[in-house]
């Protein structure tokens, strides 16, 4: 039997898998339940924290910083990405082993921590 004839039922056993994942899976490649675990895997940790400034500044005042900017996600999953360069002896490395969709969910994760948990932020960015 070649590969001809064996696709009906690969398709077939694909389907039964897949159309349940699309149906009860999470709209991303993360849920932002599971974005904390990738902060955790790639060390972000090490330098922010959810609520606090660290090295790096807390993620609540990055949401902030961000809020209310309509690509707020896309240019913190790229700034995750590519890193970013400050004035100051500190930056945040590039991280181009994170794919776009796991930076993307880290982004979405970011931005939906609540702005009471946030302090007052003053960042300069290109």
């Amino acid at each position: 039997m070649n590969t001809a004839d064996r696709l009906p039922g690969i398709l077939r056993r694909m389907a039964m898998v897949s159309i349940p994942m699309l149906i009860f899976a999470p709209s991303g490649a993360l849920s932002a339940a599971e974005a904390p675990a990738s902060l955790t895997h790639y060390r972000c940790y090490i330098c922010h924290a959810d609520r606090e400034a660290g090295v790096g500044p807390a993620f609540a005042d990055v949401a902030a910083f961000y809020r209310g900017r309509k690509d707020a996600t896309s240019k913190i999953a790229n700034e995750i990405r590519q890193g970013i360069r400050g004035g100051g002896p500190w930056h945040m490395p590039p991280h181009p082993e994170i794919s776009p969709a796991e930076a993307r969910e880290m982004a979405r994760y970011i931005m939906s921590l609540p702005r009471e948990s946030a302090a007052p932020l003053k960042v300069d960015r290109p």
